[in-house]
């Protein structure tokens, strides 16, 4: 820990991993997310590790998952982005998906909330715009997050960069994040460390951090 301006300014994993510093945020494990992921069932398997580890050490732990919206309330940027991703040239083409309530929209049953944890939807990729995430965490006196889940490239690279603007410290599972594009990937990998407001970490490194606080 390094001290300045009379606040402790974390410096290393060790420095945040404790309940009352740090959640652990479990990115869009949705059935009809994994689904499309040829390695959905290993990802699943390493996030679920990291969400017993924090179960026994006491870690707050929120899920969220993403949503779109129907058609009729699609604006611009919406259907803009659903023909690109679905490789259509019309609005009457896109076929909507990750609808409320649809069997894709739930979380993976590996991954069961309990009664100590909640569940926020969101239609952005940041899982800070649009959620109680940040005043949930704020109220909790908490400013750093570990993440898992998917997409990395899509939804978690994004959460990363819009939740230090709003001054938390995350920290990035390397093995417990997953997604489609090796390269976008490879990308977000090489913009965190670029930028250096990120912590990586594996999950044999983070474990056993977390089950110290038991």
């Amino acid at each position: 820990m390094r001290y300045g301006n009379g606040l402790e300014i974390p410096d290393s994993l060790e420095d945040v991993c404790a309940p009352d510093r740090m959640a652990l945020i479990v990115y869009d494990m949705q059935v009809g997310v994994l689904g499309q992921l040829p390695d959905g069932a290993e990802i699943t398997a390493r996030v679920l590790r990291v969400v017993e580890a924090a179960r026994r050490g006491g870690y707050p732990v929120i899920f969220l998952r993403h949503m779109f919206l129907p058609k009729r309330l699609s604006g611009k940027f919406a259907l803009r982005m659903a023909m690109s991703w679905q490789q259509v040239d019309t609005v009457e083409e896109v076929h909507p998906i990750l609808q409320r309530d649809t069997p894709g929209f739930q979380l993976v049953p590996e991954l069961r909330p309990t009664a100590d944890e909640i569940v926020f939807d969101k239609t952005s990729m940041s899982a800070f715009e649009g959620t109680p995430l940040a005043a949930t965490l704020r109220d909790l006196g908490i400013g750093a997050y570990a993440i898992v889940g998917v997409a990395l490239e899509i939804g978690i690279a994004p959460t990363v960069t819009h939740s230090t603007d709003l001054g938390f410290v995350p920290v990035v599972v390397s093995d417990a994040v997953g997604g489609r594009d090796t390269e976008a990937m490879d990308r977000a990998w090489a913009d965190f460390s670029f930028q250096g407001h990120t912590m990586v970490t594996d999950i044999d490194t983070l474990v056993p951090l977390l089950e110290k606080s038991a």
